[in-house]
């Protein structure tokens, strides 16, 4: 069976979940059980007044509260041309029954069904409200200031540019700028990192967030429906439309499974039939197997895996949020679990990306000539090198020059023009390439190096320093602990320092002095090769292309970093490069949930299946194995988002 609507758990099912019904009625299934319940005493205590004209209009009036609705859903999606449907099933189990006077099973078979159809559609509205309460913690009003005095609104109508208060414990609404000198938050919402983190003056805020020690004011930098938070909650919510394999599967499954049992059903009823014809010993009772193929047809409707699969895959997606990893979709979270191969690009992934100057030199000019020109080149930048520039130079009370032409050389440096003079900032390779004569000693380097050029001749340069983040060496420990053994280092850095590191790291395989289509061409032979499922771990910015290229694409993202969410299919909240372990784990523990659930309802169903074909079961037990079945799939589903720890 196909789905045509989407249920409360974005599962995109069509299982009857009262089809836009928030509340369903529950007093209809009532009174039909209180009438059948009545019915079977009245049978049983063989009253003279309930004869068989009166038990038929007793139990069709049991029937049709519960066994109306159902037959008006089969009519419409026949009507759409989709004749077989869990509502098919239920409609002909249930005239077949009436029809050979089993009156008592035939309301049973619909009243149970829709009881089990309103617990499952509760169950999965639960498990879609655990999620997203695990992620939008917005706090519902907010102390904005106007007119001079604080007042309370809701931050959807709080405007950008206005300041908010938020006091000790509370959660930030919006995203702001901080206007307090120092405060530490928790930000375990966003990236799932339990360490509070210190922001300063200056910095930006994100809704979710929560205030620990003291009362801050925030400058309100984007509206509501803008912030960080909002817009992670849309990519989880948008997640659950990229469906995995095993999703896709059980769609197409369920198109042929249907009509593949109904046909069975009549092969039980009738294939006997003319078995008494051929072989006259054989005592053929039409009572009796049409009942059998009735069971048949009530236990084998798929809604236990049509609602599980999705659910399993959305409750995974739910759970990686909690731990600070976005994926873009279920196909992502199945493809991590395929990974053998996982490459990382060196700065800002494994490293802090936080570099320092250690070393100035300068050559025919002062070193405050030097930096003013370093300056005024690579202000703008955002590349942490550049950065790191910046930050020194202004330590030492440098301003920028007037910069009146400037070209990015991408993977080389910088070109432009101060003073009438040509400036060119960069690596070593640069300016080989441009034929600059420069210290031998500087390619013997282990640290980075930054030079400079003033009408192609040799101004001087910097060394640099990057540093280890702090899960560096433990997230590859973690990686070749869960049996990813080929783990690679890409870099456009210096060979010796990019060897240095993965030394530093226990990798094997490391490049460096590689550009942007380097990189890419890298991932792409790994891709080609036969066998191969390769991850790409970058800065989701610079390596846009190598991210696209491999078979999954993780960034580190950051707070709010617009572009890794672009470019990766997981973005990892927190930077943190161990998170990629813990990914795999998520998506591994998924893949497992949704395998015992296809694999169990199968099981149960299939011994169903045959003692019904055999005349062992009954309606009653073929009702209970259904609804039991689909509501244990479920429950198995949401289980993950109980864990606390990854």
């Amino acid at each position: 069976m196909e789905a045509k609507t989407t249920c409360h758990s974005g599962c995109g099912c069509s299982c009857g979940h009262n089809k836009g019904e928030e509340h369903p009625n529950v007093v209809l299934p009532i009174l039909s059980f209180i009438l059948l319940i009545v019915g079977l005493i009245l049978d049983h205590t063989g009253q003279g007044w309930f004869s068989p004209t009166v038990k038929l209009v007793w139990y069709l009036a049991a029937f049709l509260p519960v066994g109306l609705p159902v037959i008006r859903e089969a009519y419409h999606e026949a009507l759409r041309k989709d004749f077989f449907t869990e509502f098919t099933l239920m409609s002909v189990a249930s005239t077949g029954a009436f029809s050979i006077g089993e009156y008592p099973e035939a309301v049973a078979v619909m009243l149970f069904y829709t009881v089990g159809e309103m617990l499952q559609n509760r169950a999965v509205e639960r498990a879609s409200q655990n999620i997203s309460r695990l992620l939008d913690v917005r706090p519902e009003r907010t102390d904005v200031f106007r007119e001079g005095n604080y007042i309370n609104v809701s931050p959807k109508e709080v405007r950008t540019g206005e300041r908010i208060e938020v006091k000790p414990g509370g959660r930030i609404p919006l995203d702001g700028i901080l206007q307090e000198t120092e405060v530490s938050f928790d930000t375990s919402a966003l990236t799932g990192e339990s360490m509070p983190r210190i922001l300063r003056k200056g910095n930006e805020v994100l809704a979710g967030m929560i205030v620990l020690g003291q009362t801050v004011r925030i400058e309100v930098n984007r509206p509501y429906e803008q912030s960080a938070l909002a817009r992670i909650l849309v990519l989880v919510k948008d997640a659950a439309e990229r469906k995995a394999p095993a999703e896709l599967f059980i769609r197409r499954f369920a198109r042929f499974y249907t009509p593949a049992v109904i046909v069975l059903a009549l092969l039980i009823v009738t294939v006997p039939a003319f078995t008494g014809l051929m072989m006259p010993s054989f005592q053929y009772v039409f009572h009796d197997w049409l009942y059998r193929g009735l069971v048949f047809l009530v236990i084998s409707c798929p809604c236990a895996l049509v609602i599980s699969v999705p659910l399993g895959y959305f409750g995974g997606i739910g759970a990686a949020s909690r731990a600070g990893i976005l994926f873009k979709g279920g196909n992502y979270l199945d493809a991590i679990t395929r990974i053998n191969t996982i490459v990382f690009d060196k700065t800002g992934t494994l490293t802090t990306g936080c570099f320092d100057v250690t070393d100035i030199q300068a050559h025919r000019i002062s070193e405050s000539e030097l930096l003013t020109l370093l300056l005024s080149v690579e202000q703008k930048s955002t590349h942490p090198i550049a950065q790191a520039i910046v930050r020194y130079a202004k330590k030492q009370n440098i301003s920028a020059a007037s910069v009146s032409e400037m070209h990015e050389l991408a993977g080389h440096g910088v070109e432009a023009v101060i003073g009438g003079q040509e400036v060119l900032v960069g690596n070593i390779r640069l300016m080989k390439e441009r034929g600059i004569s420069i210290p031998e000693e500087l390619s013997d380097q282990v640290a980075t190096v930054v030079i400079c050029a003033i009408d192609k001749k040799y101004a001087g340069h910097l060394l640099l320093s990057d540093t280890l983040k702090d899960d560096a060496v433990e997230a590859i420990a973690k990686l070749r602990k869960l049996g990813v053994t080929d783990i690679r280092l890409l870099s456009g850095d210096k060979k010796e320092i990019v060897k240095s590191f993965a030394r530093r790291l226990g990798i094997d395989q490391a490049y460096g002095n590689l550009l942007p289509e380097d990189k890419a061409a890298h991932i792409w032979e790994m891709v080609e090769e036969p066998g191969k499922s390769v991850a790409f771990v970058g800065d989701g910015m610079n390596d846009a292309p190598v991210l696209a290229l491999s078979h999954v694409g993780i960034a580190m993202g950051g707070l709010g970093s617009d572009a890794a969410i672009e470019s990766a299919d997981v973005v990892i909240q927190n930077d943190q490069p161990s998170k990629v372990a813990t990914a795999i784990t998520i998506g591994r523990k998924t893949r497992t949930i949704v395998r015992q659930n296809i694999i169990g309802a199968l099981v149960v169903k299939g011994i169903v299946l045959s003692a019904g074909a055999l005349g062992y079961a009954t309606l009653w037990g073929a009702v209970f194995a259904d609804v039991g079945v689909a509501l244990l799939a479920v429950l198995n589903s949401v289980r993950i988002l109980n864990r606390k720890v990854w």
